[in-house]
């Protein structure tokens, strides 16, 4: 269940940097709102840190929720945002993402 809460937490992370990119690309009082949203992300983000972190070992939480943090934050920018999707950064998401896999199954919980 903490593994699940843990990719939660770092699908949250996502969220607030959406609402980081939204809020540079927003005019007038819409900005707030988007703001609000980055506060309520990361806030929700950290609890499910928090909650994860309290069975699993401390630092293959904070690399999984960072690494789902990244992934999802460079795939939200080649998707959403139009980033450029070069064959190097492709590889490297793809290294990042069998790294947590990987640190999923040595992990003892």
């Amino acid at each position: 269940m903490n593994w699940i809460l843990l990719i939660i937490g770092g699908l949250f992370e996502v969220g607030f940097t959406f609402s980081l990119g939204q809020a540079k690309n927003s005019q007038g009082n819409v900005v707030y709102y988007w703001y609000i949203s980055f506060l309520i992300c990361m806030l929700s983000s950290m609890l499910l840190l928090i909650k994860a972190s309290q069975t699993l070992p401390l630092g293959t939480a904070y690399a999984v929720w960072t690494g789902v943090g990244a992934v999802g934050t460079v795939l939200l920018g080649i998707f959403v945002f139009k980033e450029p999707a070069t064959f190097w950064r492709i590889f490297f998401i793809i290294t990042l993402v069998s790294s947590i896999v990987g640190l999923k199954f040595v992990s003892n919980h």
